[in-house]
This record gives C-alpha cells, sequence and structure tokens, in this order.
C-alpha cells in the first residue's frame, strides 16, 4: 500500500471527498515531520514512536575506489513499532 491508497482507505471510512481525504493524510505526515525537525517525538498508541536518534560521525569505505570517506555526525529517523502492532503483524 502506498500513500494513495492510505489516501482511498480513509476517503472510504470517514466520506467527504477525496480532496479532504488527501488533506487529512497530509496533514498526519506533515505533523509527524515537523515534530521530528524540532527534534520531538510522536507517539501513536497501537502503532509505534516515530523519535529521531543522532548518529556518531564514523569513517566508511567507498565500494568502488576503496578509498575511505568521513561519514559526519547526522540526524536520523527511527521508529519503534508498539506491541500491538507487533502481535497483529505475528
Amino acid at each position: 500500500m502506498n500513500k494513495l491508497g492510505i489516501i482511498d482507505a480513509v476517503h472510504e471510512k470517514i466520506g467527504g471527498t477525496k480532496v479532504q481525504a488527501e488533506q487529512a493524510v497530509e496533514t498526519v505526515i506533515e505533523t509527524i515531520v515537523s515534530t521530528l525537525k524540532r527534534g520531538g517525538e510522536v507517539s501513536l498508541a497501537g502503532l509505534g514512536i516515530f523519535s529521531t536518534k543522532n548518529r556518531a560521525a564514523r569513517q566508511a569505505r567507498n565500494p568502488r575506489t576503496g578509498a575511505t570517506i568521513q561519514v559526519p555526525a547526522m540526524r536520523v529517523p527511527k521508529f519503534r513499532a508498539a506491541k500491538a502492532l507487533k502481535d497483529a503483524v505475528k
């Protein structure tokens, strides 16, 4: 399933127009992204927790040339699945 599939599912469930369903899905995604940009955490009961993690600077190797390159420290997104989601997928 992709974003369009989610929009269709929201449209079928709540009715209204497809444009309204698309706006609802877009708003949820934008809110999650903006919260993570600020360094916050988003917890959705039954689904999981979206957060960010600091990754330290490190050395990596270019697979083509074998040259060593320096990878800078960065913040990366992280998702921890809730127990309810893990149990549902089993």
